[in-house]
C-alpha cells in the first residue's frame, strides 16, 4: 500500500504539471493509472480514518453512550471497507484500460444474420454513445438489405475513467443467436440465426513486431451498399498475415496508404490477442473464466424478439427488456459478468 500511495502522488504532481499535457499519449496513459488507483486510495483512508475513529470512540464509549453506539457503527463499517478494499487489489487484467477493436460477422441464416449483425453494430455504437466513447468504423461490407455481412470498428474512451473499454466489452466476444419473424420470412415462422463478435484489446505498435515478407496485400476499389463500387481507384487494402491466415480488409479512408496504416493496425492488435491466448494457455496457473471465453466459437447469448427476452448462458442471466437493450441499454447484462468475474476471481485469491 505504501508504494500505491507514492505512485498516486507522484501521478498527482506529474498530471499537474502543464507540460505534461503537451504530450497528449503520455497524459492519458497517467490520466488512466490515476483513475485507477483513485478509489483505492480513497477506500485506504477511510478505512484508516474508520479505525482512529474507531479507537477514540471506545475510549469514550465508557463516558458517553454517543460515542458507545458510534463505536459499534464503526465496528460494522471496518469490515465492509476492508471487503471492499479487498476487491480492488485483486489482480487487475492488463488490457483493463485499453481501448478496443470490434468485429461483427454475419454467420449462420444468410440475409437475416446479416441484418443481426447491423442490429448488433448499433446496439454497440449506441451503447459507446451512452458512454461519451468514441467509435470509427474502420472496414465494412453491407448486405444488399442494409445489413453487415462484417464490420470493423475501433472503440475509445475518453482516457480519464477508471475502466477503459475492454474491462466492460471484452466478455463480448462469442457467437450471439437471434430467434425471431426474419423479414424475408412470408408465413410469420420464427428462425434462429447468429452472429459473430470478436473483441481485441488496442495495442502499442511497439508491442507487436511484423516481418514485411509475412505480408500478402493486395488492392481493391472500395465498394458501398449491395458491393456497389464506390471508389474509381485501387485504394481499399487487404492484408493476410501468411505464418498465422489473419487477413484484414480496410477501405473506409481516402488513400490506399490511410487504409494500409489502418489495416497494419489492425492485424497488429489480432496478433497481439492471438499471442496472449497463446501464453494464457500455455501458463501452468492459467485458469478459464466461466465468462472469458478463449472459445470464440461459444454461443454467449441469445436475443429473443417475440418474448422480448436477452439471455447470457454463461453466468444464466435472463432479462425481459431486449427493445431497451439493443437500444444500448447493456449495463445491465455487462455488470451480471463482471460481477461474476470478480466473485471467482475473489475466491481463487482466497483459495
Amino acid at each position: 500500500m505504501d508504494e500505491l500511495l507514492k505512485e498516486y502522488a507522484e501521478l498527482e504532481r506529474e498530471l499537474a504539471d502543464p507540460a505534461v499535457h503537451a504530450d497528449q499519449a503520455r497524459a492519458r496513459k497517467l490520466g488512466r493509472r490515476y483513475a485507477e488507483l483513485t478509489p483505492i486510495v480513497k477506500t485506504l483512508r477511510e478505512l484508516d480514518s474508520a479505525r482512529e475513529d474507531l479507537a477514540a470512540a471506545q475510549e469514550l464509549a465508557a463516558e458517553d453512550e454517543a460515542f458507545a453506539a458510534e463505536a459499534e457503527a464503526l465496528t460494522k463499517r471496518i469490515p465492509e471497507l476492508e471487503e471492499r478494499l479487498s476487491e480492488l487489489l485483486l489482480p487487475r487484467d492488463p488490457h483493463d484500460g485499453s481501448d478496443v477493436l470490434v468485429e461483427i460477422k454475419s454467420g449462420e441464416g444468410g440475409e437475416e444474420s446479416a441484418l443481426f449483425a447491423g442490429d448488433l453494430f448499433r446496439m454497440y455504437t449506441r451503447y459507446a454513445e451512452k458512454r461519451g466513447w468514441k467509435i470509427d468504423v474502420l472496414d465494412a461490407t453491407e448486405s444488399d438489405l442494409g445489413g453487415y455481412k462484417d464490420v470493423t470498428l475501433s472503440v475509445k474512451s475518453k482516457g480519464t475513467e477508471a475502466e477503459g473499454v475492454w474491462a466492460r466489452m471484452k466478455f463480448e466476444g462469442g457467437v450471439h443467436r437471434v430467434q425471431r419473424v426474419p423479414v424475408t420470412e412470408s408465413q410469420g415462422r420464427i428462425h434462429t440465426s447468429a452472429a459473430g463478435v470478436l473483441v481485441y484489446p488496442e495495442v502499442e505498435d511497439v508491442e507487436v513486431e511484423i516481418d514485411e515478407k509475412d505480408l500478402r496485400v493486395d488492392v481493391f476499389r472500395s465498394s458501398g451498399h449491395g458491393g456497389q463500387s464506390v471508389n474509381t481507384t485501387d485504394s481499399a487494402v487487404r492484408i493476410t498475415h501468411l505464418p498465422t491466415g489473419i487477413v484484414v480488409s480496410c477501405q473506409n479512408e481516402r488513400s490506399q496508404l490511410q487504409n494500409r496504416a489502418q489495416a497494419m493496425h489492425v492485424l497488429k492488435v489480432r496478433l497481439q490477442a492471438l499471442a496472449d491466448e497463446e501464453a494464457a494457455k500455455k501458463a501452468s496457473d492459467s485458469r478459464r473464466s466461466q465468462v472469458r471465453t478463449v472459445d470464440r466459437s461459444e454461443r454467449v447469448r441469445t436475443y429473443n424478439f417475440p418474448e422480448n427476452r436477452i439471455s447470457d448462458h454463461r453466468v444464466n442471466y435472463k432479462a425481459y427488456n431486449l427493445d431497451q437493450v439493443l437500444e444500448g441499454e447493456l449495463d445491465g447484462v455487462l455488470d451480471a459478468l463482471a460481477d461474476a468475474d470478480r466473485a471467482e476471481r475473489l475466491a481463487s485469491a482466497q483459495g
